[in-house]
């Protein structure tokens, strides 16, 4: 699932327009629609929000916000999966620094 998907199932299941959360993000319904449709990115900030407002979980939200933009970065490059094992590889090892 990715987040646009996950935003509209939530808006639904809440019984919400779009019209009504693109207030909240103080963003136009057009605007809103596209990230619903994967066509436009939230920032940071409106998925927090959207959490709060969709009253779900802010790190799964942010989960998939950030593994789309890291798709979107690597989609088109041959050694994506090679590069993104390393990454997972740096993560873990500067985890277990802290």
């Amino acid at each position: 699932m990715n987040f646009g998907e996950r935003i509209k199932e939530l808006r639904e299941s809440k019984e919400l327009l779009q019209r009504q959360l693109a207030a909240t993000l103080e963003i136009d319904t057009p605007m809103f629609s596209k990230i619903e449709r994967g066509e436009r990115r939230a920032k940071r900030e409106q998925v927090i929000l959207l959490a709060e407002l969709l009253q779900a979980d802010v790190q799964e939200l942010l989960t998939l916000w950030l593994a789309e933009q890291i798709y979107d970065l690597v989609k088109d490059e041959g050694v994506a999966s090679d590069a993104l094992h390393v990454t997972e590889e740096k993560l873990k090892y500067n985890q277990n620094k802290d």
